[in-house]
């Protein structure tokens, strides 16, 4: 294979200075050296603050300096590394940084054309958190995380319950990331900088956003069984205790775990599609027989279920009891029949998703994770040849270099220096007076299906950009999969129904391509190349655009299972995340809230898109941003994402059981029933001292701390503890929900984005274009100074766009309605936006 340098990678000549400590910082300065920049990273005199294998992957491809900024001598040091800076990037406290030295503001004043990045853990405006000690656990407490975890633990009676995955960190990262290359990329037009604040409790809101939505009147027809039974309980004032077994039977077939006959589960995820129930049951070998006993498949499924012929549609989620128990107990038994490696095969090549359940050992050693590139070896300097996740986010001609990173090294602050001075300077426009959003002037056609590519260009709306997002004429999803998501990841778009594959379908589509700057589109390379769109093919229709691909399985190199189907759910049971939130291959479950990969991945093709456009815009050449859900899971799972001889056991948390890591970092239950999570470390012991109540931990032996802090903290309700321990800085926040949250934070809507209103911040669509009043987060996570955010409008009904976006290609209203006719357009899906 053809050797590619360094300085072929888009960031190429990009200096970055990065005092992160823990994750989100150093992981987004990782990124940018993965993408080609040149980075320092800055550790105080003690070394990183927190102590782990995974500084061998976020210090990749830098240069670690040992600095102490309370020394004048380190401060001048920091000062002449940023004057050399193009970014700079920081996630300490509001002010920290600042109070030591290295004030941004300031520093803009002199070089307008510097960037700087804080990712705080709240809000520089949230005055009541903002000095918190945020750390991950405090965050996601703060934001609801851990309570009401998903339907699955509702009904156990789990609440709050706990997971190691630094969700907060993730989507702080890749917003972080995405936010400041799509920066940089402006700058080129504008010559302008920008500050940019990341608070990790909005970036996490971001994540779970389409777990945050409140639907008014939300009609029956969507509400799964396990919601009617939490529904039930509650009104019956019935116990939350379901056993684990028991609430298998309340799962959809097409969306649970089958035991194979070597004893391994395997994860169906088939709803919704028209096409992959129907190969599940074909490739099973019952579907004929299912038809048989009066099991239907509903023309149109759009139409309210008062007018349908039957009470069930193969393809729609979710299933009457009747038919999901039926459609389940057949599947369980044909799924014994054969090992799961033989049905990854059967579903792979079948195309249609389902994948074994895997451990994350065995994904960090599986075939095609090391083929694909989404494990690499780097030889680290301390821990030897090592196995690290691979890039999160690539351009297709360029990445074959990010699969060899440098490993992390060590030198003196004038070593530093010598390398980011000897850089050449990058020359930029004399900046303008109004620069507006970072992607004024930019169209962008989405493609996309399901969650993680539309969120993607829905993120990319904020900032200008101009959004034709396009959908088959007839639809291939059923409308809890397109309506319901829609509400979050159509805002800010004009929607067109158009037919592809039809000759006059196609003409339009070519139309739209020539017209555009970027295309994104979820799909695998297969699909890729008979849509027409692969590189040769693009060239033909529009040389200069940008082309971004999201698939599940992809990676920089082809590998065995590249061109599998797959979604959210089906690659946290490939990469070991549903094992460890079920505890064992017995009891795996899908780590709760909706989209938890998709969205992460969508920011992760926003940063390949945003790279792409900086390239383009330095040197003129077309990249092509790939990304994909596995991708991604390197970093959702980084604190434990990789091997090496001599690692530790694979013992983070895991199971329905599990309250935290230890002790002094866990949740506990107090006299007023609410839970609190504590999170504190042994060099915190001295601070419990100032804590009434808790003055006897310093002394007390490990082992005795967990059951004295369990009595101690029912002595008293979770306010007063939480004022008490953070009188004493130490971590801690009470277990919040999300309702709360929302509720606490929610305003009729008003036209502004919310970046001005602390760490949480709705809106309130009293006239909402479904009919319903709908409450939904803000797009308030990326907080520049300079560039403009824009508060995205409500999602239109599908095919709302679809008469305007032809008249703009020049299309008369003749010509549109024969079109319509044929069939190659549509206008509408359904009477209703939100079919009932």
């Amino acid at each position: 294979m053809t050797s590619i340098a360094r300085s072929a990678l888009p960031l190429s000549g990009i200096r970055v200075v990065d005092f992160g400590q823990y994750i989100a910082g150093p992981a987004v300065a990782m990124i940018f050296g993965d993408l080609g920049a040149t980075v320092v990273h800055v550790d105080p005199p003690g070394g990183p603050l927190w102590d782990t294998p995974a500084n061998a992957i976020l210090n990749r491809n830098k240069l670690i300096v040992t600095l102490d900024l309370k020394s004048q001598q380190g401060l001048d040091e920091a000062k002449a590394l940023v004057a050399e800076a193009d970014i700079i990037v920081e996630n300490f406290r509001p002010g920290v940084l600042a109070r030591l030295g290295i004030d941004f503001a300031e520093l803009r004043k002199a070089r307008p054309e510097l960037i700087t990045l804080s990712i705080p853990g709240f809000a520089s405006d949230d005055e009541l958190r903002r000095d918190w000690r945020a750390f991950e656990t405090v965050i996601a407490a703060s934001s609801g995380v851990f309570t009401d975890m998903g339907l699955n633990r509702v009904l156990m009676g789990i609440n709050p319950s706990f997971s190691p995955l630094p969700l907060s960190s993730a989507y702080g990262t890749m917003l972080a990331a995405s936010a400041t290359v799509l920066a940089l990329q402006a700058r080129e037009r504008t010559g302008h900088g920008d500050h940019i604040e990341v608070p990790l409790a909005s970036a996490v809101m971001e994540g779970l956003s389409y777990n945050s939505i409140l639907i008014d009147d939300y009609p029956l027809r969507y509400q799964t069984q396990r919601e009617r039974e939490i529904e039930r309980r509650r009104s019956e004032g019935l116990p939350m205790d379901m056993s684990y077994d028991a609430l298998q039977e309340f799962l959809d077939p097409f969306y649970r775990s089958y035991v194979c006959a070597d004893g391994r589960m395997f994860y169906v995820v088939c709803p919704s599609h028209k096409n992959h129930a129907k190969r599940c049951l074909q490739a099973l070998g019952i579907y004929d027989e299912l038809v048989a006993e009066g099991l239907r498949e509903e023309e149109d499924t759009y139409l309210p279920v008062s007018q349908w012929s039957s009470d069930v549609s193969l393809g729609v989620y979710p299933l009457p009891k009747f038919w999901a128990d039926k459609i389940a107990a057949r599947m369980k038994e044909v799924f014994l029949t054969r090992t799961a490696a033989e049905w990854e095969c059967v579903f792979g090549e079948g195309l249609f998703p389902g994948a074994p359940q895997r451990w994350l050992k065995e994904w960090i050693a599986d075939d095609h994770a090391r083929a694909a590139g989404l494990m690499i070896e780097v030889d680290d300097p301390i821990l030897g040849q090592m196995t690290q996740p691979g890039p999160m986010a690539w351009l297709q001609e360029s990445a074959e270099a990010m699969l060899a990173p440098r490993p992390r090294r060590w030198g003196t602050a004038k070593d530093a220096l010598a390398m980011l001075a000897e850089m050449e300077r990058p020359s930029l426009p004399v900046p303008t007076d109004a620069p507006g959003g970072w992607l004024d002037g930019v169209r962008v056609l989405d493609l996309c299906n399901v969650i993680a590519g539309p969120h993607s260009v829905a993120y990319l709306a904020r900032f200008g950009a101009e959004v034709i997002k396009i959908d088959p004429a007839k639809p291939l999803y059923d409308c809890w999969n397109t309506v319901i998501f829609g509400m979050s990841h159509m805002r800010g778009k004009q929607s067109l129904l158009l037919n592809i594959g039809s000759p006059d379908g196609r003409v339009v589509f070519e139309e739209l391509v020539r017209s555009a700057d970027v295309v994104v589109w979820n799909a695998t390379d297969r699909q890729v190349k008979a849509m027409g769109l692969d590189a040769e093919s693009l060239k033909v229709l529009n040389r200069q655009a940008i082309f971004c691909q999201l698939d599940c399985f992809g990676g920089v190199r082809t590998g065995p299972r590249t061109d599998y189907l797959g979604y959210d759910d089906l690659v946290q049971s490939a990469t070991g995340i549903m094992l460890r939130f079920g505890g064992s291959m017995e009891t795996p479950e899908e780590h709760a809230h909706v989209g938890t990969i998709d969205v992460m991945c969508g920011f992760g093709a926003a940063l390949g898109i945003a790279a792409a456009l900086y390239q383009k815009s330095r040197t003129g050449i077309v990249g092509r941003p790939r990304t994909s859900l596995s991708a991604l899971t390197g970093l959702a799972q980084i604190p434990f994402c990789y091997d090496y001889a001599g690692r530790g056991p694979f013992d983070e948390p895991s199971g329905r059981e599990t309250k935290g890591y230890h002790a002094l970092s866990r949740l506990y239950e107090t006299a007023s029933g609410d839970h609190l999570l504590l999170c504190a470390s042994e060099a915190d012991l001295p601070r419990f001292r100032k804590v009434e109540g808790l003055e006897g931990i310093p002394e007390m032996a490990a082992s005795d701390r967990e059951a004295y802090l369990s009595r101690a903290f029912m002595t008293a309700s979770a306010e007063t503890w939480q004022q008490r321990l953070q009188e004493a800085d130490i971590g801690v926040s009470l277990c919040e929900n999300i309702e709360t949250v929302r509720s606490r934070s929610a305003r009729i809507a008003d036209a502004t984005p919310g970046i001005d209103r602390g760490s949480y911040s709705f809106s309130i669509f009293p006239n909402h274009p479904s009919g319903h009043t709908v409450t939904q987060l803000d797009p308030f996570a990326i907080r520049p100074t300079v560039g403009k955010v824009t508060a995205v409008a409500p999602a239109e009904k599908y095919g709302a766009s679809t008469r305007a976006v032809l008249k703009s290609l020049n299309y008369t209203d003749a010509q549109i309605d024969r079109l319509i006719a044929s069939g190659a357009i549509s206008e509408t899906w359904s009477e209703e936006y939100l079919p009932s």
